[in-house]
């Protein structure tokens, strides 16, 4: 054994060994587990952040090995996407040459790292054996009415020249280039999400507690269920055969508050009235600016509050009152029906408006409090109450008033209990050649239709050129566009959008099962076998997109018998999100602390960290640095302290290597013979438990801790004899086994040069001994009358009245004893003395 401890010698030759001997493949005969990361986009280089997220799942994997479980842990490339485009254009290359070539370099800088992946399962969503059945898929959900194309408005980036979904759209801007988001009028492909809305929300109730909090409420708000009542309010004069405008509200009870409606700018029936009304270009200025704030703008109360009148008039559905029509900055067309009745008197925005338009403000809902006065009121009152001016209605509590307005509408045909959702269909169609294509064609005799399954896939086209210039390199490609019609043979034209990359990574989970299958997209004897995912990790930014996706598409494959439907319909049983890794930010001027990125020029990429302390020392010192799910810190400190930390157990076991290998088991009955051996066999067997447990809880910095103290503990240990040097040899092999999950292959060197053979993975977890790891003395609190009024220390087996006697005789309580008799004193064992005067 090297005096040495050299990392670069000893890390390539055990990811030969461990690639030689196919390591990580699934054995067989074992309880399944599947752990995940979410796998990256492949820009080129990976950097710590990917390091920390790929460390979390690994020592999980690798633990649970040495469980006895068989694990799956796959790796992948999320390979589609704009910057691969964008390099096209400025390197003057196709998009594949760029991906297929950081795959590359990125596969290998995987390897070093000593990730325990099965390679074998390895997934790119841009090879057409993979985008091939995502075609497959996509023209199913065509035939069962779950894909469509539409026009309306849509979110637009003019810089990346392409639409967004709006869980892409943040605050305002592209989520990718961060540009301001604008809204345009383009026939576009959907997916009916909001047929699974229900399922998606009733899903969530299983993961709590096994997903984080905060996940699951971004899910709860998002999907957004509000239950409540769609009332019809005729117009005064009818539109081009509408005679009426329907509103969704979910307070019934304010129906008598109605002071006027208000339409979003993007609403169908808003110039129409507007023309009718005779402000029809003030209306069209309104909807132009409204538009171009963009509709997340306007939700989160970016913009002003703001109305201008159509000139039309709508009639209350009960009262017949005559109702002023607006189009208001507030109201989106994307929630509800675009359309919304004002009680300024009880919403914040209405009444906002009313106040700046001079519209009336009638309270129909009384507080607990005592009356509002409409001439005082400097807000809305928006709590619950008892309804007043309200009809037959007056006297009723909100809630039962909410029930009783919905029955009379009922009765009267002029409304009916809904319930809406806030999320929106998904918008999957994009204006890019790096994508998936959209297997449909257009005939003039037979409109749209989807591909033959046999010709697929459609395969993007090589001879491409980027010029960065006039739309998707497809639409303009002489041969792409041009297709035979499956159904009449005629001329046709080809899809030229392509799919949203969120779709390639909503179902790669399931391909990694078996991803040579040739049948379909899932092999579903595999998928019946292995899955669901038991232990998925990845970021909290992916909360409202990439994991609300994912958990639709699995119940939409799932009822399309692709997926065994004898599954649980969630693909994810537990959920990790790590933090992230922060660092000074690299450019001039900025001098503050930013997450790792390209942008803030502040990457570290493992390669420097390699080639200096190796992976070991980069993966145990992300995964010290901070708890998983709390962003960290970059510091070369702490890099060079966890080398440090290896060193150590490296030096120790090759300073008693040969003592070490010559001690033989440990015997319970003499390794407890003397004290300083149960001392070192207690923390022995303490870190045992303490690993175990916090890798199962996600802290594998306490864990690492751990092992950090019993090093500590055997450097103090000073073994003498036979009875020593086995208690000694059993804490370094709980060292060794319990590093190995995090620093692998310094952890199969020593043990091999111990004398092991084969891998750690692959040996049974150190059994713990519950009486090894109990501590000799104990300390104990004593009460008096119910109050903390002392601590004792005891021997384990001193005996009850010994323990009453010390604490009876501690100088705390004894002084709040004096001169009062003691009626009871009650030693419950190991846990508290409690003395009753």
């Amino acid at each position: 054994m090297r005096d040495r401890y050299d990392p670069l010698e000893i890390e390539p030759r055990w990811q030969e060994r461990w690639k030689q001997a196919n390591a990580f493949r699934l054995k067989g005969g074992r309880p399944k587990l599947y752990v995940l990361e979410m796998l990256p986009y492949p820009s080129g280089r990976i950097h710590m952040g990917h390091v920390r997220n790929y460390s979390i799942g690994d020592a999980l994997a690798r633990f649970r090995r040495m469980q006895g479980f068989d694990v799956l842990h796959p790796m992948g490339w999320d390979a589609f996407g704009l910057p691969a485009e964008n390099a096209a254009i400025k390197q003057k290359t196709h998009p594949a040459r760029w991906t297929w070539s950081n795959i590359a370099h990125m596969r290998s800088q995987l390897r070093r790292m000593g990730y325990s992946y099965d390679w074998d399962r390895e997934v790119a969503t841009c090879h057409a054996g993979y985008y091939r059945w995502q075609q497959s898929i996509f023209i199913r959900m065509f035939e069962k009415g779950l894909v469509y194309r539409k026009g309306g408005s849509v979110n637009y980036c003019p810089k990346d020249a392409t639409v967004l979904a709006n869980e892409q759209v943040v605050g305002g801007r592209c989520w990718r280039c961060g540009t301001g988001v604008e809204e345009r009028d383009l026939e576009q492909w959907f997916v009916r999400i909001t047929d699974y809305a229900e399922r998606l929300l009733e899903g969530l109730d299983t993961l709590e507690g096994c997903w984080p909090d905060a996940i699951v409420t971004m899910q709860r708000n998002w999907i957004g269920k509000s239950v409540g009542c769609e009332i019809r309010f005729p117009l005064e004069a009818s539109l081009d055969g509408q005679a009426e405008i329907a509103v969704f509200t979910t307070r019934p009870d304010t129906l008598f508050g109605v002071t006027s409606l208000s339409l979003a700018a993007e609403h169908p029936m808003a110039l129409p009235l507007a023309r009718q009304g005779g402000h029809e270009d003030d209306v069209r200025a309104f909807a132009q600016r409204a538009r171009k704030a963009g509709a997340q703008a306007r939700e989160a109360g970016e913009v002003p509050i703001e109305g201008v009148s159509t000139g039309a008039f709508a009639r209350h559905p009960l009262t017949g009152e005559r109702l002023p029509v607006y189009v208001a900055s507030f109201v989106l067309m994307q929630y509800g029906t675009g359309a919304v009745m004002a009680v300024p008197a009880h919403d914040s925005r209405d009444f906002v408006l009313a106040r700046t338009l001079g519209l009336p403000v009638k309270v129909v809902i009384q507080p607990p409090e005592g009356p509002l006065d409409p001439a005082t009121m400097m807000d809305a009152y928006e709590g619950p109450g008892t309804m007043a001016a309200s009809a037959g209605f007056d006297g009723l509590p909100s809630e039962e008033g909410k029930l009783a307005v919905i029955e009379e509408l009922e009765r009267q045909g002029k409304g009916r209990k809904a319930v809406r959702f806030r999320i929106r269909d998904w918008l999957i169609s994009r204006q890019r050649f790096w994508g998936a294509p959209i297997p449909m064609l257009y005939c003039e005799r037979c409109g749209i239709v989807p591909e033959r399954e046999d010709r697929l896939p459609i395969i993007l086209p090589e001879d491409v050129e980027f010029t960065g210039v006039g739309g998707s390199p497809l639409a303009q490609h002489p041969t792409f566009t041009k297709a035979e019609c499956p159904r009449c043979s005629g001329p046709a034209r080809r899809e030229t959008d392509t799919m949203d990359t969120f779709v390639d990574s909503s179902w790669y989970f399931l391909r990694y099962l078996s991803p040579r299958y040739e049948k379909g997209p899932v092999d579903p004897g595999a998928a019946a076998a292995l899955m669901p995912i038991d232990q998925y990790i990845g970021g909290a930014e992916h909360a409202t997109g990439h994991l609300i996706y994912s958990r639709f598409f699995h119940r939409m494959l799932r009822d399309m018998g692709i997926v065994p439907a004898n599954l649980p319909e969630e693909p994810f049983t537990r959920l990790v999100c790590q933090g992230m890794v922060c660092m000074f930010c690299g450019r001039e001027g900025c001098g503050r602390v930013h997450a790792m990125s390209k942008s803030h020029g502040n990457l570290v990429e493992p390669d420097a960290i390699y080639e200096k302390y190796g992976a070991d020392t980069a993966r145990v010192f992300i995964l010290f640095a901070g708890p998983t799910d709390k962003d960290i810190d970059w510091t070369d400190t702490g890099v060079e302290g966890a080398h440090r930390f290896l060193q150590r157990v490296w030096r120790y076991v090759g300073d008693n290597l040969e003592a070490l290998k010559a001690a033989g088991p440990v015997d319970p009955t003499i390794a407890a013979a003397t004290p300083a051996r149960r001392a070192l066999r207690r923390i022995t067997h303490q870190t045992i438990r303490r690993v175990e447990t916090d890798i199962e809880r996600f802290q594998a910095n306490t864990a690492i801790s751990a092992i950090m103290e019993l090093v500590n503990a055997m450097y103090a240990f000073s073994p003498a004899d036979d009875g020593d040097r086995a208690v000694q040899r059993e804490a370094v092999d709980v060292v060794v086994q319990a590093l190995s999950p995090f620093a692998p292959h310094l952890a199969d060197e020593l043990f091999s040069q111990l004398g092991g053979e084969g891998f750690l993975i692959d040996r049974p977890w150190p059994r713990f001994d519950a009486d090894a790891a109990r501590e000799d003395l104990l300390e104990i609190p004593v009460q008096v009358n119910g109050k903390l009024r002392g601590r004792i220390t005891a021997e384990r087996e001193e005996g009850e009245d010994a323990i009453k006697a010390r604490a009876l005789g501690e100088p705390n309580v004894a002084a709040h004893l004096a001169g009062r008799p003691v009626k009871k004193v009650v030693y419950v064992p190991g846990k508290i003395v409690s003395i009753v005067v």
